[in-house]
């Protein structure tokens, strides 16, 4: 049992460590401190209706524990397309999760980075782009971007350290929900979802 949980708990430093790495190296790339946590990751991955036959796209899986949960909700590895802007972190993935359809790109040029798969509707889109980084007008062209490949009423889920949406409200074009706020996780993350309207 003690050694199970020095075992975890090294996993868990050592994973802390390639993010903070990672952090250093692009800070524009990564919006948190430490890795999102194992709670966060599950209520982002809830939205996913693993029924539906569709894939699901990830954006920013950084270290994996949103892939985990992805996962772990019952999508299979090759249902999952996940796109991840460093390299380091990149690599780090495709030799943790066997299977996953992981691409070396960036979310802003999905229509290349997809590549093959750059027509396919998705479930749902699970997000941890740091959009905060970016101007709104990026951030509403991805979230505007997003929302066309998946069905209509099908969830985008960005999580942010904001207190308010990190897109802003466009009427008519899309919905905002707040999902929720996760005290426990460094720093506090706030979830939230933005659909089609149409």
């Amino acid at each position: 049992m003690a050694l199970r949980l020095k075992d975890k708990l090294g996993r868990k430093f050592d994973e802390e460590i390639r993010f903070f790495k990672g952090w250093i190296s692009n800070t524009k790339a990564v919006g948190a401190i430490l890795p999102t946590s194992g709670i966060t990751a599950r209520r982002m991955a809830s939205v996913i209706d693993p029924q539906s036959g569709l894939p699901v796209l990830e954006l920013g899986p950084g270290t994996g524990v949103i892939t985990k949960a992805i996962l772990d909700r019952g999508i299979r590895p090759e249902q999952l397309y996940s796109v991840e802007y460093s390299t380091d972190f990149f690599l780090h993935l495709t030799r943790t999760f066997a299977g996953v359809n992981f691409i070396n790109g960036d979310a802003f040029d999905l229509d290349t980075t997809l590549g093959t798969a750059s027509d396919a509707m998705f479930d749902c889109v699970i997000s941890a782009v740091p959009l905060l980084n970016f101007p709104m007008s990026r951030r509403v062209a991805l979230v505007e971007d997003l929302l066309k490949r998946v069905p209509p009423g099908r969830p985008v889920v960005q999580i942010s350290y904001g207190p308010m949406s990190p897109v802003v409200a466009m009427p008519g074009r899309y919905t905002i929900q707040h999902l929720d706020f996760v005290v426990r996780n460094i720093p506090p993350a706030q979830l939230w979802i933005y659909r089609r309207t149409h």
